[in-house]
């Protein structure tokens, strides 16, 4: 049985502040999966970042939905989901974004533009596709990191094509450790560009599912 709702007035559960007991917690379940080979090491890592940024229930509820409950066995696979819908928006032709000894992201709900321009240059850009609409059946990303990272997430039912180039750097395809569900109203998003001394990672991940796995962890229901 769920939360009771909140009265009027108060905070909704996934806006509390989370606590650094919480965080280890999770921290810990995504040790235990690793250890399990549910995870791999960069997996492992790339999530115990997310956990210690992580501010609110809401921001760390996502990073462990695909794990099973602890000290339970894993539940039977659901019935495939229908695809997620993809969404063509009026957006810009062009735009950018840009991490000079910084950070920049993109994520959540937003129109990727045809063209999006995407340097780091000794810092770090995070272009995460999995809620994104587009204002084309087919975008183009020209990604260029100096010294520093760009990652791009996309979900399944994105084609991805990449044709960059890396420098005394790494320019690195999605891995087939989730595959492709596509459709024949699947988007195309190619990634372009150059990586000196840096990386350019496109990994593709599910999307965001139900947020229940870690308030069972944490007790909260």
């Amino acid at each position: 049985m769920g939360l009771p709702e909140p009265h009027p007035g108060q905070p909704r559960r996934a806006d509390l502040r989370v606590s650094d007991a919480d965080r280890h917690a999770v921290a810990d379940i995504l040790r235990e999966a690793a250890g399990e080979g549910r995870l791999d090491i960069d997996e492992l890592e790339e999530r115990l970042e997310e956990t210690y940024k992580a501010k609110t229930y809401a921001d760390l509820e996502p990073i462990t939905q695909d794990l099973p409950v602890a000290g339970q066995p894993p539940l039977a696979p659901a019935a495939p989901a229908a695809a997620v819908p993809v969404v063509y928006g009026q957006g810009e032709e062009s735009d950018s974004a840009s991490a000079f000894l910084s950070n920049v992201e993109r994520k959540g709900v937003w129109v990727v533009p045809q063209h999006l321009s995407v340097n780091a240059v000794l810092g770090d850009a995070n272009i995460d596709l999995r809620e994104a609409h587009y204002s084309a059946r087919e975008v183009v990303i020209s990604a260029t990191s100096v010294l520093g990272s760009v990652k791009v997430t996309v979900p399944p039912h994105v084609h991805v094509i990449v044709e960059g180039n890396g420098v005394l750097g790494d320019f690195k395809e999605p891995s087939a450790k989730v595959p492709e569900v596509l459709s024949a109203d699947s988007p195309v998003v190619r990634v372009r560009g150059i990586a000196v001394l840096g990386d350019v990672t496109v990994k593709r991940r599910g999307p965001r599912g139900p947020k229940r796995t870690l308030k069972q962890h944490l007790g909260l229901e």
